[in-house]
C-alpha cells in the first residue's frame, strides 16, 4: 500500500527576535507565502498543511490558499507542534515532512529528495538532509566557526547513509588534508521526515543528555536508537539561509536579487 506523504510547515507567530516572524514580508511576499510555495513545488505529496498557533498567521495563509491547521501556543518545539497537527487533520498522513516556516531559501529539490527518500524505503524511520562541503566551504565553515563556534552542524553517516552524530563541532576531524577529492565533511540541513510512529517518539520522550549539551534535538533519536536516513542533496549553486532576525531578511532579499526566485 503506497503510503500518505503530508508536508507541515510549522509557523509560530511568538518569536522573540522576530515577533509575527511568519507575517514578515520578503520581497513583497509573506515569510509563510514563500515556504508554502516552496512545498507545494514538490511532487509526490499528498498533502502541504501549515500549523500555528495564531490565527492571525491562519487568515493570512487561508487568504492566498493554503491548508491550515491550529495547534497549541503551548508547543515548545516545531517536532510536537507537527505531531499535535497530525493528530488534528482531517485524515492522518504516514509520513511526514517537516519543513521550517522560516527556511525560505530551502530549494524544493532538497525537500524532494526526503519525499524520493520515503518513496523509496517506506519503511525509513526519520530522514534529513546534508549538503558536502568543498575544500573552499569547509575553510570558510572552520573560519566561521572561529567567532561563532555554535552556528552551523555538521552530521557523519554510515555506508548506508544512516547518521552517525551531528554535532556543532566539524566532524570528522581531519588530521591530513586529501587533494584531488572534497572533504568527508557534510554540513546538516534542518529538514526532516519522519514516521507518524518516530515523529510521536520524537515529540514525547524526554531530551537526552547528548541533546542537551549540543543543543540538537535529532541526537534525541540516536541517543534512543531511531535510525536517521542522511540524504545528500546538492544546492545547484544556491545559497542556504533562512530568517531568524529582522536583519537576516535585507540579506536573503540580497540573495534573491542575485540568484532569482526558487519558484515562480
Amino acid at each position: 500500500m503506497t503510503k500518505k506523504i503530508a508536508i507541515l510547515i510549522p509557523a509560530r507567530y511568538g518569536s522573540s527576535r522576530l515577533p509575527g516572524k511568519p507575517l514578515a514580508i520578503v520581497r513583497g511576499r509573506s515569510l509563510i507565502n514563500r515556504v508554502w510555495r516552496i512545498a507545494m513545488a514538490v511532487d509526490g505529496v499528498d498533502g502541504v498543511w501549515i500549523a500555528t498557533d495564531d490565527r492571525r498567521i491562519a487568515d493570512h495563509a487561508e487568504a492566498f490558499g493554503a491548508r491550515v491547521v491550529m495547534t497549541d501556543d503551548t508547543c515548545s518545539t516545531g517536532t510536537e507542534r507537527a505531531w499535535q497537527a497530525v493528530g488534528r487533520l482531517p485524515t492522518a498522513p504516514d509520513i511526514v515532512i517537516n519543513l521550517q516556516g522560516d527556511a525560505v531559501l530551502t530549494p524544493p529539490w532538497v525537500v524532494q529528495a526526503l519525499v524520493d527518500a520515503f518513496r523509496g524505503q517506506p519503511d525509513l524511520a526519520m530522514a534529513t538532509a546534508a549538503v558536502r562541503c568543498g575544500w573552499a566551504e569547509y575553510e570558510a565553515l572552520r573560519e566561521h566557526k572561529r567567532t561563532s563556534p555554535a552556528s552551523g552542524t555538521t552530521v557523519t553517516f554510515d555506508r548506508f547513509q544512516r547518521a552517525l552524530y551531528f554535532s556543532k563541532a566539524i566532524i570528522p576531524y581531519l588530521r591530513r588534508r586529501e587533494d584531488g577529492a572534497p572533504p568527508p565533511v557534510h554540513r546538516h540541513i534542518g529538514i526532516y521526515g519522519y514516521s507518524v510512529a518516530a515523529l510521536e517518539q520524537m515529540a514525547t520522550l524526554a531530551p537526552t543528555p547528548l541533546e542537551q549539551a549540543e543543543q540538537l534535538e535529532q541526537l534525541r533519536a540516536l541517543e534512543n536508537g531511531i535510525p536517521i536516513h542522511v540524504a545528500v542533496v546538492d544546492y545547484r549553486g544556491r545559497t542556504h539561509g533562512s530568517v531568524d532576525a529582522p536583519a537576516d531578511i535585507p540579506v536573503i532579499e540580497a540573495t534573491i536579487d542575485r540568484e532569482g526566485e526558487l519558484v515562480p
